[in-house]
């Protein structure tokens, strides 16, 4: 009788160890993935990061860095993968840092996101309608915050690739003299921006979306988005510009998990992840919006991640069936 217990026994860790395998098929991997510094953008990385923890796989802690800096970690070995790469607006990020012959762009995590120019509604509804307009020094002048004259643009902080488009266009559309593109930090000087609109003063600045500003000044109701002259990009690119009728100037974009083609090729439940995962661009506007106010500490940022796993418990084990599929 011992013997058939035994036995029995046996037969069921046998028979009970391919299904554990195959519900943990990152088992013994780590994972390294490499994250913008903008806090906002930590959200996705953390979903994912979680998917990947229920395959087994062990994550290190994420690394930080600017755009650029990040196409050269994943393109030089450095990290295994980013969840923040735009195709469009990062096309030349991704080219200086290697390539196809190195990196894949998997999936489409979050689709139709958006980039442009925005100006408060007075200004809008006064006739202000189209970037172009700002060449023209008495249009310009109502967006002058310093007393130079010339409109003051908030721009987009130097390294993340927004920066190429606007320089380009302000020589493009003749707007030099009469335009000031203000850089830096994009969270103080667009903080800046809000507390002049709240005063009910013109503001102009560069916006994207998913992002936590749309939440506060709001499309349609405080501000809108400007149109351009022509579509025009840097290196001669072509892209769709148009959103809802309106040339918006930029790429409307897809922002891709960004990987290693050698980290890809021996994880295909990892891939498979990065392949069918996708988050709603406004669910990662509201997590940004959550974030600026206040929930800005890595414990709270992983705490909304969960909470979106949580309420979206049957779409994530829709991901992982695949996953766990794709290694089989």
């Amino acid at each position: 009788m011992k013997h058939y217990i035994f036995t029995t026994a046996m037969a069921f860790a046998l028979a009970a160890a391919p299904v554990m395998a195959q519900d943990k098929p990152g088992e013994g991997v780590e994972v390294r993935v490499i994250m913008p510094a903008q806090i906002e953008e930590h959200f996705h990385h953390y979903v994912l990061l979680r998917a990947l923890q229920e395959l087994g796989y062990t994550t290190a802690e994420p690394v930080e860095a600017e755009y650029q800096t990040m196409h050269l970690a994943v393109g030089g070995g450095d990290a295994d993968f980013t969840a923040n790469h735009w195709v469009t607006l990062h096309d030349a990020f991704f080219q200086e840092s290697g390539g196809e012959a190195v990196m894949s762009r998997v999936g489409v995590l979050l689709e139709g996101a958006l980039q442009g120019y925005m100006v408060d509604k007075a200004s809008y509804d006064a006739g202000i309608t189209d970037l172009g307009m700002l060449k023209d020094p008495e249009v310009a002048k109502r967006f002058d915050a310093d007393g130079d004259g010339k409109a003051d643009l908030v721009g987009c902080t130097p390294g993340w690739g927004c920066e190429r488009v606007i320089e380009h266009q302000l020589t493009e559309f003749g707007l030099r003299d009469t335009v000031t593109h203000n850089q830096g930090s994009y969270q103080a000087i667009i903080g800046d921006a809000i507390a002049r609109h709240a005063n009910g003063q013109p503001i102009i600045y560069y916006n994207w979306v998913p992002y936590w500003v749309s939440g506060v000044l709001v499309p349609g109701k405080d501000v809108e988005w400007l149109s351009v002259p022509y579509s025009s990009l840097p290196d001669g690119a072509t892209a769709n510009t148009v959103f809802e009728g309106k040339n918006l100037g930029f790429a409307v974009d897809n922002v891709t998990v960004l990987a290693r083609n050698d980290f890809l090729a021996a994880n295909p439940a990892a891939k498979r992840l990065f392949e069918v995962a996708k988050i709603p661009v406004n669910d990662v506007s509201a997590q940004a919006l959550a974030i600026s106010k206040g929930a800005d500490s890595t414990e709270e940022i992983w705490g909304l991640a969960d909470k979106w796993i949580a309420d979206n418990r049957a779409t994530v084990d829709g991901w992982l069936a695949e996953a766990r599929a794709a290694a089989k």
